[in-house]
């Protein structure tokens, strides 16, 4: 039987993730990422002074992840709750004897397994990214596309007013475009972890400080100006920022979910073979769409659960620290797999113009009375003319209606109701905010 190495490998992870971030997210990156920690303090503290060089050569040669099992570094934690112990064991006792005394020299395990998690989310967000920009890619193509294809606007479940599915599609991709500066703004800030036992650095001395600013440099990440052991800021603006990009590719994915049923009709996903069920030969289920939704309701408890784990004692907490680390990789899990699907489903995504402007035209006209009682309302004062239009919604056939009511025709010709009932005069600024949309993510390219 295969073993799965990643969670896109597994029965439902490949529904919810993606691989290249996945990638990311195995035990093994995992592992990684702690023996850089190791690593990069190894050759930190060999910088200040603190350790010999060569040991820290020997140290930071036995950092890989290939010559340790996770599995049995996984079953090792239970004695200790957190896996850093064993794998200190391990590493010291791989490392030639002269270098055997300076293994996690000051350091603490929830440095290292920070660290690594702080690691883990900087290279998964990068393939995450990549599909971001896809995605708004494609809906900034949708916009420009369909700028002038008019449907109607829904509100409250209702039809409402015209708009275009371009400023729609330009909808989407702005929410796309602030999620991703949620991503970077939360990636740009994400620090290193070194405080030693209490916070303090004291089994490094003086050079404590001195430490763990090239410590930080050594990983690329952010310095800290204090450890950051109880104040968990750092994993609540990535738990915010992740949560931010599922509800956003959530918000794109119910649109077309909506926009693709049945009685609606207006947008159909891509892609020959999908959307097929075992029972129903005819059905051509929205996919993409299902499983972004599923991962954006996922999203909210995962998120959770991190601000919740946030109110840590004193030093060191016992059991809220614990309780970070799976739902952060599973809240990266989630968001790689919604943004791929977002961008696939975005860049096959089947317009019907006929379809939106046949459900647009499906109520007579009555989606353009606020554009006659616009027009009445200089005359008569707003009130007045939307009771009046109100009052011909009520009958049937509402352009008739229009013309017959005495009080109507008394300020408005059957041209100027014509006119009054074009879509495409009741537009607004949507052309004007598609150019907006698309000049803010031309601000976004390389």
């Amino acid at each position: 039987m295969k073993q799965s190495s990643s969670r896109s490998d597994t029965l439902l992870g490949g529904l919810s993730g993606a691989p290249d971030v996945d990638t990311e997210l195995t035990d093994t990156s995992l592992l990684q990422a702690m023996l850089d920690a190791e690593a990069a303090l190894a050759r930190a503290a060999a910088d200040c002074g603190v350790l010999p060089a060569p040991a820290a050569q020997a140290i930071v040669a036995h950092c890989r992840a290939d010559r340790y099992d996770p599995t049995s570094l996984g079953r090792a934690a239970d004695a200790t709750g957190n896996p850093v112990v064993p794998l200190v064991r391990e590493l010291t006792a791989a490392v030639p004897e002269h270098a055997r005394p300076w293994v996690h020299l000051g350091a603490t395990s929830q440095d290292i397994l920070d660290t690594a998690l702080v690691l883990v989310t900087r290279r998964a967000t990068e393939p995450l990214l990549r599909h971001l920009d896809a995605a708004a890619d494609a809906a900034a193509r949708l916009a420009d596309t369909h700028r002038a294809t008019v449907l109607v606007a829904r509100t409250l479940g209702q039809q409402a007013a015209p708009t275009t599915f371009g400023l729609k599609a330009a909808g989407w991709l702005v929410e796309l475009l602030e999620v991703r500066a949620g991503l970077l703004r939360a990636r740009a800030t994400l620090p290193a972890q070194l405080g030693g036992a209490v916070g303090t650095l004291a089994a490094l001395g003086s050079a404590g400080p001195a430490v763990s600013e090239r410590y930080a440099e050594h990983l690329g990440l952010a310095a800290s100006p204090l450890p950051w052991h109880t104040r968990r800021q750092p994993i609540l603006d990535q738990a915010a920022a992740i949560g931010g990009l599922l509800a956003g590719t959530g918000k794109v994915a119910v649109d077309v979910g909506l926009l693709a049923r049945t009685e609606v009709g207006e947008v159909a996903e891509g892609g020959p073979g999908r959307g097929g069920s075992s029972a129903m030969p005819h059905k051509r289920n929205p996919v993409d769409s299902v499983l972004v939704t599923a991962a954006a309701r996922r999203g909210p408890g995962l998120v959770a659960t991190l601000f919740t784990a946030a109110l840590q004692e004193h030093e060191r907490a016992a059991g809220d620290w614990h309780a970070e680390w799976e739902p952060l990789l599973d809240l990266l899990h989630l968001a790689g797999g919604a943004a791929a699907r977002c961008a696939r489903m975005l860049d096959g995504l089947q317009v019907r113009p006929e379809r939106m402007r046949a459900n647009l035209d499906a109520t007579g006209g009555l989606v353009l009375a606020e554009a006659v009682a616009a027009r009445l309302a200089p005359t008569l004062g707003r009130g007045a003319a939307r009771d009046l239009v109100a009052r011909a919604a009520t009958r049937p056939g509402f352009r008739d209606a229009l013309l017959t009511d005495p009080d109507i025709r008394a300020h408005l010709s059957r041209p100027e109701i014509d006119e009054a009932l074009d879509p495409y005069g009741w537009l607004g600024s949507a052309d004007r905010f598609v150019d907006r949309a698309l000049a803010a993510h031309r601000g976004t390219l390389p």
